[in-house]
């Protein structure tokens, strides 16, 4: 029960991610508020570590599985920051779905494992169509939509890498170590980018980038990346990659209703697309993982009566 909880909880973090991005870019550049998000989680990380006294090298060689998982963050984070200059907050979920596909070949490519049949292929074109439509669509709005776009497919692409090599590296540590140390070894190239790209420290932010700052740092860093690092010790990559097939419908809402972002008919059919093709490809494993998560309810009738005796006892 505690990964099935932990698994939506990711989605929803998800979800909310592209348009905070979007707003922490506000009145910053996106290079500075990416490091800025980073750099804040990592912070109150490490005060969290040290208040509890534990250590984040105690395992030998856990810096390989650390420098796997902060491909993730860096150079794939000012990717995606970048990229949300371009393109609504909801085509950046849709485009993102596509990371099972990604992570797919990155387990036959590093793991030797292949995870491709007739019907994932199938799966994939079809997907690949959902993905022209919203491709074409947006080009004719601007031309700029592009970079995003391929912004986007090329962070799938780190994200998926960064999953699996974890996943190949295969050093037993916790979720929050993982998720600090990812960020400790992603940080120089976050603080170089933005060197190179910006170079100028911020006087003024607005409320907005502030309050979005924060929410991405506590939340879809802090808690996000952590609990993401815990699914992914627990299930396959492949499993944990279906998060990004039920994020993009509720970040393509949350994107028309808080930020007024336009949904358009080609958008709708090409984000179905995407999404029906991710059912065909995952052969509806998420409805068995949730079936088999409540055939295994935390509380079992026997224990259940056992509590209720003690208590009646006691009162």
């Amino acid at each position: 029960m505690a990964i099935l909880l932990a698994y939506f909880s990711v989605v929803l973090i998800w979800a909310t991610t592209p348009l905070a991005i979007q707003w922490s870019s506000d009145s910053l550049s996106f290079i500075a508020a990416a490091l800025l998000r980073m750099a804040f989680a990592l912070a109150l990380g490490l005060l969290i570590n040290a208040s509890l006294r534990r250590k984040l090298f105690s395992i030998p060689n856990v810096w390989q599985t650390y420098a796997a998982g902060a491909i993730g963050v860096f150079p794939n984070m000012p990717v995606v920051y970048w990229s949300a200059q371009y393109i609504p907050s909801g085509l950046i979920a849709v485009i993102f779905a596509m990371s099972p596909f990604v992570t797919g070949l990155m387990t036959m490519i590093l793991l030797k494992q292949n995870p491709f049949s007739a019907r994932r292929l199938f799966a994939l074109l079809m997907a690949l169509s959902g993905l022209v439509i919203i491709f074409y669509h947006q080009l004719q709005l601007s031309a700029h939509a592009v970079y995003g776009i391929f912004g986007i497919l090329l962070s799938c692409l780190l994200f998926s890498f960064s999953s699996v090599l974890v996943k190949k590296v295969n050093l037993q540590t916790d979720a929050f170590n993982q998720m600090l140390g990812s960020l400790l070894f992603s940080l120089p190239g976050l603080l170089i980018s933005w060197w190179l790209l910006d170079g100028h420290v911020p006087v003024l932010v607005s409320t907005k980038s502030w309050v979005a700052i924060g929410y991405l740092a506590v939340l879809g860093s802090l808690l996000g990346i952590t609990l993401f690092f815990y699914v992914l010790a627990n299930m396959t990559p492949t499993a944990v990659s279906m998060i990004t097939f039920m994020t993009p419908i509720l970040a393509l809402l949350l994107g028309a209703g808080l930020a007024h972002e336009s949904l358009s008919w080609q958008l709708w059919v090409g984000a179905t697309l995407v999404i029906v093709a991710l059912l065909v490809y995952l052969d509806f494993s998420l409805s068995v993982f949730l079936l088999k998560a409540l055939q295994r309810p935390a509380w079992r009738a026997d224990q259940l009566q056992q509590h209720k005796s003690t208590f009646h006892k006691f009162k």
